[in-house]
């Protein structure tokens, strides 16, 4: 019915007004357009930067002695910690294991400063 009606305007109205609605539709078009983007933007580009930028302030809190689990599943502690690699102790024979910093996932130790903010 409304494509009924929106037909019979068109072909009543005059070039004029025919020129006044393809200027507002081409405005809706060009306005949900951005808001496509602006949704594109926080979904696909602001996430995942902020989860790396989590990820990289947890693998430099890493210290010696923390209790990790890497992006496999292992879960042990930091015998000793270099550039880009971690050495993880691992079970009860204390199996030991050299990892890239970058297979850490979680960091299941509690630190003073992460206590404080904690509570705040």
């Amino acid at each position: 019915m409304s494509d009924l009606y929106f037909a019979l305007l068109q072909a009543a109205a005059t070039p004029a007004d025919q020129e006044a609605m393809q200027t507002a539709s081409m405005g809706s078009f060009i306005v949900t357009l951005i808001m496509f983007f602006v949704i594109f933007y926080f979904f696909a580009i602001r996430e995942p930067k902020k989860r790396e930028k989590e990820q990289k302030a947890l693998q430099d809190a890493l210290q010696v002695g923390d209790e990790v689990v890497t992006i496999g599943g292992i879960i042990g502690f930091v015998v000793s910690k270099k550039d880009d690699t971690v050495i993880l102790e691992t079970g009860g024979n204390k199996s030991k294991i050299i990892l890239k910093i970058s297979a850490i996932s979680k960091n299941l130790t509690q630190h003073d400063e992460q206590e404080e903010i904690s509570k705040k």
